[in-house]
C-alpha cells in the first residue's frame, strides 16, 4: 500500500513560493505544450485533419517499460517533492520557428528541486532553440534534471524521408508511421547529446499540437506514438508518458505501454495535481510519478506519493 507523507506541509511551502518573485536570470522558463494539455484536461482533444486514404493496421506494439516496476509498492517516506518544467517558452523572446516563437516565460521558483527540460519547439523534428541554456541554467543552480519531448504527427515529407528507416516494415503505411516517430527519437536523443543533458528517462508528451494537428485515425497516430518509445528505448533510456486520460484518448485511442505516468492539472492547484496522482485518472495503464498544474505563468510540479524518497530512477544530478 501506498501512503502520502507531509503533503499538508509542502502545499504551505509551494503557495508560498510560487506567490513570490523567483528572482531567476533572464534565459529559460516553463513549457507551453504542458500547459495546453494542462488547460484541456477533462476534455478530449479536437482533431482537424482529414482522414487518411486508408485504414491503418494496428500499430507496433512497445514492450512494457521495466521502470514501471519501480513504482510498485513503495511507501513514501517524506512529502511530495516540488519541481518544474521549462521548454522553448522560456527561450529569450523571438525564437524558434514562427508558429511557436518563443516568449521569455518566466524560470521556475526558487524552491523547485528538479526541472524537466524539454527537447522541441512544438511538434517533433523541431528542436527547443535554447536547449543548451536551459541545460546550463539547471546544472548551475544544482538541481536535479529530466527530460520531455514532444510526439506529434509527421508531415508528409517527413514520412518519405524516414518512413524507411527504422526497426519496422516500411512499406506499410503503418510501419513507414512508426519509422519515421523512431526517428523522431533520435533526432531528439541527438538533441540532448549536443546540449550535454543526461537524464534516465525521456517523457513522451501525448496532445494536440496546435498548427501542428493529429490524424484523425487513433490507429496511425499510435503508430507515431509507439515508434517514438521505441527509439527512446533502443538508445537505453527509459520512459513515460505526459498527458491527461482524455487528451491521450482523443489522439491515440486505447494505446496502452504501461509506462509511469507524469498527469497534467491545468491551471488549477497544488491539491488538484496531487489528486491527480489518484488511480482514478491512470492514462494508459502505467503508476503516477509527477503531478503538474499551472500557476503564475509557472508550470509547478510534485512527486506523487511513493515516489518522494528517491528521486534517482527519474533524474539525473549534474
Amino acid at each position: 500500500m501506498r501512503r502520502a507523507a507531509g503533503a499538508a506541509a509542502l502545499l504551505l511551502l509551494v503557495a508560498a513560493c510560487s506567490s513570490g518573485d523567483p528572482g531567476a536570470p533572464p534565459a529559460p522558463s516553463s513549457s507551453g505544450e504542458s500547459t495546453a494539455a494542462a488547460a484541456a484536461a477533462t476534455e478530449p482533444g479536437a482533431v482537424t485533419t482529414p482522414e487518411p486514404t486508408e485504414a491503418a493496421p494496428p500499430p507496433p506494439s512497445v514492450t512494457r517499460d521495466p521502470l514501471a516496476d519501480l513504482v510498485e509498492d513503495i511507501e513514501v517516506d517524506e512529502g511530495p517533492v516540488l519541481g518544474a518544467d521549462i521548454s522553448w517558452p522560456q527561450c529569450p523572446p523571438g525564437m524558434g520557428i514562427p508558429e511557436k516563437r518563443s516568449s521569455g516565460q518566466p524560470l521556475p521558483v526558487e524552491a523547485a528541486r528538479y526541472v524537466v527540460v524539454g527537447l522541441t519547439n512544438g511538434p517533433g523534428f523541431y528542436p527547443n532553440p535554447c536547449l543548451a541554456s536551459q541545460v546550463d541554467y539547471v546544472r548551475q543552480r544544482g538541481l536535479m534534471i529530466s527530460a520531455y519531448a514532444v510526439a506529434s504527427y509527421p508531415e508528409a515529407d517527413l514520412v518519405a524521408q524516414h518512413g524507411q528507416d527504422g526497426p519496422y516494415d516500411g512499406s506499410t503505411a503503418v510501419g513507414a508511421l512508426a519509422n519515421t516517430g523512431y526517428q523522431q527519437a533520435l533526432f531528439n536523443v541527438r538533441s540532448m547529446e549536443t546540449a550535454g543533458l543526461e537524464t534516465p528517462v525521456v517523457w513522451i508528451d501525448v496532445e494536440p499540437v496546435p498548427s501542428f494537428a493529429w490524424s484523425s485515425d487513433l490507429s496511425a497516430n499510435a503508430a507515431v506514438v509507439a515508434g517514438v518509445a521505441r527509439g527512446y528505448q533502443d538508445e537505453g533510456y527509459r520512459i513515460g508518458v505526459y498527458s491527461t486520460p482524455a487528451l491521450w484518448r482523443g489522439v491515440v485511442g486505447d494505446l496502452e505501454l504501461g509506462v509511469p505516468e507524469w498527469r497534467a492539472a491545468g491551471q488549477t492547484s497544488a491539491e488538484e495535481a496531487l489528486s491527480r496522482c489518484g488511480d482514478d485518472w491512470v492514462i494508459q495503464g502505467g503508476d503516477a510519478v509527477l503531478g503538474q498544474w499551472v500557476e503564475a505563468d509557472r508550470d509547478m510540479n510534485l512527486t506523487c506519493p511513493g515516489i518522494s524518497a528517491d528521486l534517482a530512477p527519474w533524474f539525473h544530478q549534474y
